[in-house]
Parts: C-alpha cells; structure tokens; sequence
C-alpha cells in the first residue's frame, strides 16, 4: 500500500481592492492641477475665434510664451507677468527671438483676438519666422456646442 499524499490546501481568492495606488494618483492629479489653475488665467481681454481642432498638450514645465494680439492689433507678451504692456512688433519679435536662442524648447503660441485684421497676425507670424522662430502655435475655442442648435 502507497503512502497517500498530504490533502492539498486550496487558497481562497482575495476579494478585496487595494486602493492605496488609486490614492497616489489622485493626489498626483490634485497637485498636477493645483499648479496649472495660475496658469490658466488670461490678462489681455482677447475674443479668440472659434475652431473645431484637436487640443495641444502643454505640460506646466514647458517654457512657453504666449503673444497675444487684442482687437485694436496691439502685441502683448504674456509669460508670467501680471499686467502686460503693449510692445510693437519689433520688441515682441527680438524679445522671443532672444528666449528662443536661450532656450530652444519654448513653445510659441498666438492668441489673436477674433477681431483684429488679419494682416496683424499675418505680420506677428512674418516677424517670429524672420527671428528664426518656425515652429508657432494659434490658441483658439471651441466652438458652443450648445450654439449650433
């Protein structure tokens, strides 16, 4: 006769949810908006046009200058300043044509208000490319959803 084998256990299945990494990422998430909200404040009063386009990510650790173009075809440059003051074209091209050198990852992004001449931004954009600067992104809305029915 054969020794019989011990009578194998069987593990019962855990039923319950470690939150603990669900935690972590909310409160990555908390501080990830938390230092974005600033950010997202705008200074100059622009009526930005509305485009049906995918949005651009920018991360709150991207270099970024926003140059804004209000209705009356004043340049603004906005990076971090609480009140911006109106330059002309020259200024706002050699001031972005210097960050650019210093840093080459800034992200150039235009806000141009829905309003203004086109020639103003065409100008801005004529102006960045002759300072080196190809690489320029236009800020717009989305369109109202609620607007089209």
């Amino acid at each position: 006769m054969e020794p019989m084998a011990p009578p194998v256990q069987k593990r019962r299945p855990m039923a319950e949810i470690n939150v603990v990494p669900y935690i972590d990422v909310m409160l990555v998430l908390l501080i990830i908006f938390m230092v974005t909200a600033p950010m997202l404040v705008q200074t100059v009063p622009v009526d930005l046009p509305n485009v049906d386009a995918t949005p651009t990510e920018i991360e709150p650790e991207d270099n970024t200058i926003i140059v804004s173009v209000n209705a009356a075809g004043l340049y603004f440059v906005e990076r971090g300043d609480d009140d911006p003051k109106a330059m002309a074209l020259a200024d706002v091209t050699d001031y972005a044509g210097k960050i650019t050198r210093q840093v080459p990852t800034t992200k150039l992004l235009i806000r141009g208000d829905e309003n203004v001449a086109y020639g103003k931004v065409v100008e801005l954009m004529g102006g960045l490319q002759a300072a080196g600067i190809s690489n320029v992104g236009l800020i717009t809305e989305a369109p109202d959803p609620q607007a089209s029915r």
